[in-house]
């Protein structure tokens, strides 16, 4: 469904950027992915960037916060749509969570919290109001999946299960076990332990591209990494690990013809 107009809780809802150089990357995405950017003021006056595609927001992207680590990378946050975040946050502290950041309200748009699961990965509470999140998904230049890594899969999904009511199904697949985030029956994202060592947990995010290779090569072009060339996945995608030219990390997938 690639208009979005809503997302049940537990969902992965909008993903946003935080980077040493916003101008740069919004170049670097506009080219690649074809965003326009609206700058949006915010209450500590900074500038949040509102990427569309087709007339929908699909993304977003801002400075990094002054008072994180100087050696912290740029990074791509995802957000999980909640029906009540703080009865969420709450939930989220009882489970063994870490709140970095709220609930607070970003009037008119919505009420948030930033928090940190038992095995390390970071991530937004998100209840909607005005802006209910990516209006566009699943399409070229799109969010397309996210992706919880982390080597405790087993101390991790416990957490989303009570917080959000997120479950899992767990197969064998090429390279480890894969854990599909269900909300309800809807597949909604994934849960992998990490194919190379030293990787912290995180939430990572997957885009959507009409040719993996293409991109890849666009991406080199435009001075950002690979750091896993184009691999084939059966039933899933041609996929690739990059990063753009700050150094924020994502994957392009490009989905079996006709799905």
């Amino acid at each position: 469904m690639p208009t979005r107009s809503s997302y049940k809780q537990g969902t992965p809802s909008w993903v946003d950027l935080s980077t040493t150089d916003p101008e740069a990357a919004k170049a670097f995405y506009a080219g690649l992915f074809g965003w326009e950017f609206e700058d949006m003021p915010t209450a500590d006056g900074g500038i949040y960037s509102m990427a569309k595609l087709r007339g929908e927001y699909v993304a977003a992207a801002s400075a990094m916060p002054p008072d994180v680590p100087e050696d912290l990378p740029p990074v791509w946050n995802t957000y999980l749509a909640v029906d009540d975040v703080d009865a969420a946050t709450a939930r989220a502290t009882a489970a063994g969570g870490t709140v970095l950041a709220g609930p607070f309200d970003i009037d008119p748009s919505g009420r948030m919290a930033y928090v940190v699961d038992p095995v390390g990965a970071a991530v937004g509470l998100w209840q909607a109001g005005t802006h209910i999140g990516a209006g566009l998904v699943n399409e070229a230049g799109t969010l397309i999946w996210n992706e919880l890594i982390t080597a405790a899969p087993e101390k991790a999904l416990p957490f989303y299960e009570a917080v959000l009511g997120l479950t899992g199904t767990t197969t064998d697949m090429e390279g480890g076990q894969y854990t599909v985030l269900q909300v309800g029956e809807d597949q909604v994202g994934g849960c992998a332990k990490p194919r190379m060592p030293g990787v912290p947990a995180h939430w990572h995010v997957y885009f959507d591209t009409e040719n993996t290779d293409d991109t890849v090569a666009a991406i080199k072009a435009a001075g950002g990494k690979v750091v896993a060339e184009p691999f084939d996945v059966p039933e899933v995608g041609r996929m690739a690990v990059v990063a753009d030219p700050q150094g924020a990390v994502f994957s392009v997938i490009q989905p079996p013809a006709g799905q």
